[in-house]
């Protein structure tokens, strides 16, 4: 085994502290990462504090890794010691049902194994995130970073990324499409780069004035204050809402600014918000969710990435300073994701 220092949760009270867990060594078809970088998804706060239930302690948290390979099982093919590799929010899945045949594992039917807050396949030894200097997971489940792409940028397309790519792609967003990003955090930033260069018309609603700058720079056509009447302004105005909020908030007042057979795709898991059916039925309109994309499909927003030129805006941040960003990221103090320098970590 190897000792890997780490950063965990002891308790959904406790912060963030350091830890020491153990890796496997790389089998056969396992690769070894030096973790470079791991993003902070507002679901590591979720999880570590328990609010979704169900939560496994002690916890690692991170499930946007990027780093560096730094050893490789026999009969790897894929990888090589010194490629820039990623993994996301998960390590492995059952590989034989539907899903899994289909290029969906983040669907299988057995469950897929989540990077942290579950079990091993083995379904004994917990798993443990990318707030640690390093981790092992077999080559099938590891993705390549483009060459040339900063390794701080590209650790949260690794969710953040294909959570906001796969919708866009899969409702059809280009020439044409008025999209709207509900919530401009770190998907949502994302979302908007993804839809621009996909063709579409995009427009950001947020209740956060000071980022109207940040949405423009970034090429979105409309800066909309969900504070100042925009839920009567734009009504029916947008084919496709990608809604990135992570918190409570009014899902038909959202709907209502869908046009006919408009369709909005949820990406958070906030607390439970009530649907009218008269918001969908009267202008034919669709609430659908979306999960992280399945590694197929994440490959291929990397390549779209490096096609495009895009990568994700992050605050570069120590070890140390992970419990405060927890805080600035429930204040929406942050442009637009938080990537932990693992190297910190000692």
């Amino acid at each position: 085994m190897l000792k890997t220092p780490a950063c965990a949760a002891l308790s959904p009270k406790s912060p963030l502290a350091p830890f020491s867990i153990n890796r496997r060594e790389p089998g056969p078809h396992d690769v070894l990462i030096d973790i470079r970088y791991c993003g902070v998804c507002h679901s590591d706060i979720h999880q570590v504090r328990n609010e979704w239930g169900g939560s496994l302690y002690p916890m690692v948290p991170g499930h946007e890794i990027s780093g560096v390979v730094a050893a490789v099982g026999g009969k790897v093919r894929k990888f090589s010691p010194g490629d820039s590799a990623g993994v996301g929010p998960m390590t492995g899945s059952c590989r034989r049902c539907g899903a899994c045949k289909e290029g969906e594992e983040q669907f299988c039917e057995e469950g897929m194994i989540a990077t942290y807050n579950g079990y091993e396949s083995d379904g004994k030894i917990p798993s443990y995130g990318g707030y640690s200097t390093r981790i092992t997971v077999n080559e099938d489940y590891v993705l390549k970073i483009p060459a040339g792409m900063e390794l701080e940028r590209a650790a949260p397309l690794m969710c953040a990324g294909i959570t906001t790519y796969s919708p866009l792609r899969r409702f059809d967003a280009g020439p044409g499409v008025e999209v709207a990003v509900a919530g401009f955090g770190g998907l949502g930033h994302m979302a908007v780069k993804f839809a621009l260069a996909m063709g579409a018309k995009v427009s950001v609603l947020s209740h956060t004035p000071g980022k109207r700058t940040d949405a423009r720079r970034l090429g979105a056509k409309t800066f909309i204050d969900t504070r100042e009447g925009a839920f009567h302004k734009y009504v029916r105005r947008f084919d496709l809402i990608i809604d990135t909020i992570p918190v409570l908030h009014n899902y038909n007042a959202y709907l209502e600014l869908l046009r006919r057979d408009g369709t909005m795709v949820v990406t958070g898991s906030p607390d439970p918000s009530p649907v009218s059916p008269d918001t969908l039925i009267m202008q034919r309109r669709s609430l659908a969710g979306t999960l992280v994309g399945g590694i197929r499909e994440t490959r291929e927003m990397l390549d779209f990435c490096a096609l495009h030129g895009l990568a994700a805006d992050v605050e570069v941040i120590s070890a140390q300073k992970i419990n405060e960003a927890f805080e600035r990221i429930i204040a929406c103090d942050i442009r637009f994701r938080f990537a932990v320098d693992l190297s910190t970590l000692k």
